[in-house]
């Protein structure tokens, strides 16, 4: 791993103004880099979302959609979503991103994965009749203005709107403003439980946000790469924080809540964080009372419902 690479890229990443500069990518050499590492990081946040959908019973539907992978940079979105869902399922994938350094290692990569599907870079559709599944991933912090207005131009023609960002307080925040604007054309899917205002915007919920845990795949714990990276980039792989949103046309059957974030644990019951429609409130509930899902609550699983 060149780590001098990676601390580059991190320490834009992490900047205040990360998307006021048009082009990072520097070179084949860097895409690489990021794409086996932080990108990597990123796919587990996909690879739990997309469990969930399928527990839920989500499907691309009919009528061949395209899948349009925007802001792809290296393409690790839709890649992991046409391990879920195979390429053939689709009239056509295609990529965007204002990279051409991305777009190019972007095509390459799904070009492999789409076999006889066609591939193609750009936003707009052959044809476009069809329905549109629009992959966002990691791309709020990032918006310009200019390039907001497309955005949300592409998402009012979509079908369908899997959309993942970094769980921190500010771009889930930005998250559920998207939600608000758009739940009126939309199902909200997934991660709430109802279509209702979020119970996240009432004044007393204001130090909270919208966020879970995905889980790295276990090996990564036994890797000497991973482990070496984790010290030298100063990340704990353990902590996995996303903040996403599943926007569908089609509806779905209610859920009654969910845990949002992690439980606190105390001595004979722990405190969680409960989404329903009523609202947003934190709940105790006693290890002896409810053992199973206590131990629900220690498996660290993505998506828990509550009673």
């Amino acid at each position: 791993m060149n780590f001098g690479l990676l601390r580059k890229l991190r320490e834009h990443f992490l900047s205040e103004t990360p998307g006021l500069r048009a082009d990072y990518w520097e070179n084949a050499e860097q895409l690489k880099e990021y794409d086996q590492t932080f990108a990597a990081r990123i796919s587990w946040k996909w690879d739990a979302v997309l469990r969930e959908l399928k527990e839920l019973g989500w499907t691309p539907g009919p009528g061949k959609p395209a899948v349009l992978d925007w802001g792809c940079g290296t393409g690790i979105a839709s890649r992991h979503f046409l391990r879920d869902f195979p390429a053939p399922l689709f009239s056509e994938l295609r990529f965007w991103d204002r990279s051409r350094l991305a777009r190019e290692f972007t095509k390459n990569q799904l070009t492999n994965l789409g076999g006889s599907t066609p591939v193609h870079e750009g936003a707009e559709r052959s044809d476009p009749s069809l329905p549109l599944i629009l992959l966002l991933s990691h791309v709020l912090g990032e918006l310009e203005h200019r390039l907001g207005e497309e955005l949300m131009s592409l998402v009012s023609q979509a079908q369908t709107v899997i959309w993942v960002e970094p769980g921190t307080p500010a771009l889930s925040r930005r998250l559920i403003e998207v939600r608000e604007n758009l739940r009126g054309l939309f199902q909200v899917w997934a991660p709430c439980p109802h279509q209702a205002r979020c119970g996240l915007l009432a004044l007393e919920n204001d130090r909270h946000w919208c966020h879970h845990f995905a889980e790295p795949p276990s090996e990564v714990f036994q890797s000497a790469d991973w482990t070496k990276f984790s010290r030298e980039m100063e990340i704990d792989l353990r902590s996995l924080p996303v903040s996403y949103l599943v926007l569908d046309r089609r509806p779905l059957a209610p859920r009654a809540a969910r845990l949002i974030g992690r439980p606190r644990s105390y001595k004979g019951y722990a405190l969680a964080l409960r989404c329903a429609e009523s609202g947003v409130h934190e709940e105790k509930y006693g290890k002896a009372e409810q053992p199973e899902l206590i131990k629900t609550f220690k498996r660290n699983r993505f998506h828990i419902d509550l009673p």
